[in-house]
């Protein structure tokens, strides 16, 4: 008799905060805690600004990812206390208790709701984690709002320079709210934080109730039984324990409220407060609000000591200190920056000219004169062409960003610069790509769908194609280097990074909302395993055998076949208004900007066989030279990119992408062109 499998229980995960579901948080804090630099290290490019209620106070919003969740994160105003506020605060306050569904006793306010959107459904507080003191007495009064609570123990490394030390999980327990470690500005803590954030909406985690002094119980137990019914708590849609302390302590709001929609308990409400203070040393305002003090102070006092300013800092800590630094961290990704160019331009260099040189040599004395002799030739130099774009620049590339990104550097590099890519339209996350594409596009678009997607896909896709790659960078090196100078190759990648610029915030508006912001990880710092590189690296160059070769070697041929059939001469003519019209260049040209489509550099061996010289200097000026040399970094990506952007982004949008690169080349040569001309024309010692 056959048996019965056993029933087998799978554990799914709770259903994602998405789409319509997706959380609203609402991060605020004291004044100077770091609520805005918290939200400007996971803003989206796009951010919403407004203010609240009518009035001069400030917000942001937008929407962020964070894993499979999402949220509407609001960065609210600054928020000092919770009771005698001026208007701007009191219209934050209003949102936390309200959102936009006001209650009873605001029916009459002219501003109507305080923002255009519902009450949060988590609280992220901001707290200056070195002036515990202080934000903790926020936090008490925040505590008594009732709702879901989490809080950002923000600047800890000051924390840790200043020799304090903070007991996170005996404060998480002394609050009864999830408490995270965070340096905001460094990135750090970033993404426990949104997982607090995500555990707390999950289970409704509300701070535990705070106790207060006996004598005060006794003292305010009339006046909390007085306002227990039901109309003023459907009147004010607020906690009990937070009405009773806005009462008791006579905010002024609140009275006036309690005083035009209740003015038959009022004297009775005036009167109970008077009695409460009659029983207390002090008036019933200082006697909670030192109450809230000392609760606050036993708090910081239970959760801190003091240790040696020093302690901990290891190799880790100053490599922080380079790479995640506000001020200091640019710099930590320039020198990564160098160590790409040094790869690309010097190794890379090297590996292309031993290989090269080792592979074309046999091939130099194959002048085939037949039509299949010329197929061979051209599938063969479309093999050399495939071996010379992956040995030399591709694989020593990917394998050096693959390093930098299991070792953790890439992560930081990305945050540091995500805040410059906002300007167009793009997450920091997109570095890596950018930086794969010195050496070669194609791997970059290759890595840009990893890591984007919608709309910022389609943008970061077609930037990518603009970065100078290595085949392009050799033909500017080689020509401007030797007739324009330092300043010439200078001013070529200067005008290529503003063009770069531009474009981006063009396809910006263009496209206008690009995605939510994003959740920069920084994980631990971490040692590459040499397994892992290279599967990686395998994978990432994958589409260069299954896409790339085919396309490769059939250019190849085809354009073979068009120069030994006597193309080249077609081909002059066909582009004429291109080369010599617009240019200005000689109408032999033509053909070397054709073959850039097959491999950039080739163009510059087919600038030395039309000209037949290798001094370009004798048959072009130096206006003619720059002119060429910005039409051919710009005006088509190579064959392998184009197959490569066929798959990431789709058909219509990579040829929209071939549009805006000629438009682009067409534009900005000839916008050079012209302004050389007037410069020459100008200043005649110049040519």
């Amino acid at each position: 008799m056959p048996v019965k499998p056993k029933p087998v229980s799978v554990a799914f995960p709770s259903w994602p905060f998405k789409g319509e579901r997706r959380l609203r948080v609402a991060l605020l804090g004291m004044p100077n805690s770091g609520t805005r630099t918290l939200f400007d290290a996971v803003a989206a490019t796009h951010v919403d600004t407004g203010d609240l209620g009518g009035t001069h106070a400030p917000f942001q919003a937008c929407r962020v990812q964070f894993g499979v969740h999402e949220a509407d994160l609001i960065a609210l105003p600054a928020l000092p206390g919770t009771h005698h506020l001026p208007a701007d605060a009191l219209s934050t306050l209003k949102y936390l208790l309200w959102g936009n569904q006001l209650p009873l006793i605001s029916a009459h306010d002219p501003a109507h709701s305080p923002a255009p959107f519902g009450a949060p459904d988590v609280i992220v507080q901001v707290i200056d984690a070195t002036s515990l003191h202080s934000h903790l007495e926020l936090t008490l009064e925040l505590s008594q709002l009732g709702r879901p609570m989490v809080i950002a123990l923000n600047m800890m490394d000051q924390v840790r320079d200043k020799g304090m030390h903070i007991d996170i999980k005996r404060l998480q327990a002394m609050l009864g709210i999830s408490v995270v470690p965070v340096t905001g500005n460094m990135g750090q803590g970033i993404t426990q934080l949104f997982d607090a954030v995500v555990r707390t909406a999950q289970h409704k985690s509300c701070p535990l109730p705070q106790s207060v002094s006996s004598h005060l119980v006794d003292s305010l137990q009339p006046l909390n039984t007085a306002i227990q019914w039901p109309e003023i708590q459907q009147a004010f849609r607020v906690a009990h324990p937070f009405l009773l302390y806005q009462l008791a302590v006579g905010d002024q709001y609140f009275i006036e409220e309690f005083t035009q929609h209740f003015p038959d308990h009022t004297p009775a409400l005036l009167a109970l407060r008077a009695e409460a203070s009659q029983q207390l040393p002090r008036a019933l305002e200082e006697e909670i609000h030192a109450d809230w003090h000392h609760r606050a102070a036993n708090i910081k006092e239970a959760v801190t000591r003091i240790g040696a300013p020093h302690a901990g800092r290891g190799w880790s800590y100053w490599l922080d200190e380079l790479f995640l630094h506000p001020r200091w961290g640019l710099i930590g990704s320039m020198l990564v920056f160098a160590t790409v160019l040094f790869v690309v331009f010097k190794v890379s260099s090297w590996l292309d000219a031993v290989f090269m040189t080792w592979l074309i040599t046999p091939l130099s004395g194959w002048q085939p004169d037949s039509a299949a002799g010329v197929v061979g030739r051209g599938i063969a130099d479309g093999l050399v062409g495939l071996v010379g774009i992956v040995v030399p620049y591709m694989i020593p590339l990917v394998l050096l960003l693959v390093a930098l990104e299991e070792s953790g550097i890439m992560h930081r590099i990305a945050f540091i610069v995500d805040r410059w890519f906002h300007h167009i339209g793009l997450h920091g996350s997109v570095a890596v790509p950018f930086l794969l594409g010195l050496g070669c596009n194609v791997p970059a678009l290759s890595a840009t769908a990893l890591v984007t997607e919608g709309r910022q896909r389609l943008i970061a896709s077609v930037l990518v194609t603009f970065v100078p790659c290595s085949a392009r960078s050799a033909v500017i090196l080689a020509i401007a280097g030797k007739y324009l100078g330092g300043l010439g190759v200078f001013a070529i990648f200067m005008i290529t990074l503003l063009v770069i610029a531009l474009l981006g915030q063009v396809l910006k508006r263009y496209f206008g909302d690009s995605g939510p912001g994003q959740i920069q990880d920084i994980p631990a710092y971490a040692w590459p395993h040499w397994q892992s590189m290279l599967t990686k690296t395998a994978d990432r160059t994958r589409d260069i055998l299954t896409i790339v070769t085919p396309l490769l070697v059939g250019g190849s041929v085809v354009l073979a076949l068009m120069t030994f059939f006597g193309g080249d001469t077609i081909i002059n003519t066909l582009l004429t208004p291109v080369s010599v019209w617009w240019l200005g260049l000689p109408v032999i040209l033509g053909v070397p900007i054709l073959f850039g489509i097959l491999r950039k550099e080739l163009s510059l061996l087919m600038i030395y066989q039309a000209l037949g010289t290798f001094d370009v200097g004798l048959h072009l000026d130096w206006v003619q030279i720059m002119t060429f040399l910005i039409f051919l970094s710009f005006y088509v990506p190579c064959i392998s990119t184009f197959a490569v952007m066929l798959k990431t982004i789709g058909r219509r949008q990579a040829f929209i992408s071939i549009g805006i690169s000629v438009s682009a080349a067409l534009l900005v040569s000839g916008a050079v062109r012209l302004v050389l001309e007037v410069a020459r024309y100008l200043i005649p010692s110049s040519a």
